[in-house]
């Protein structure tokens, strides 16, 4: 296995300098496949998630649907029934779930 590795470098060129073109170009393929998009992701859930207001169909991330009672700070109270209120934290909603859920 070690002398294919070898053969790979050695067809690579070689050089110091193309292994780390090389791995600087792995690093911006990462950067841009993996990195950015979850910041992307969770810059979203937070503007979601300050955004919500009383009256809003939600879904958290254990899967209860409700509708927003009171947000008082950190948590929401949710509606899941009438008469039945049940108290989450603001960060347990869900965007996506509740994304799907409300397009329908």
């Amino acid at each position: 296995m070690n002398a294919h590795f070898n053969m790979i470098l050695l067809q690579a060129g070689g050089s110091p300098y193309t292994s780390l073109i090389m791995m600087g170009l792995i690093f911006v393929v990462f950067y841009f496949f993996m990195i950015r998009p979850q910041q992307k992701k969770q810059k979203d859930q937070k503007k979601f998630i300050e955004e919500l207001k009383k009256g809003d169909q939600v879904v958290t991330l254990g899967g209860m649907h409700g509708r927003i009672y009171a947000i008082e700070g950190d948590t929401i109270q949710l509606e899941v029934d009438r008469g039945t209120k049940l108290t989450f934290d603001r960060a347990s909603i869900s965007m996506e779930s509740t994304k799907r859920v409300t397009k329908e």
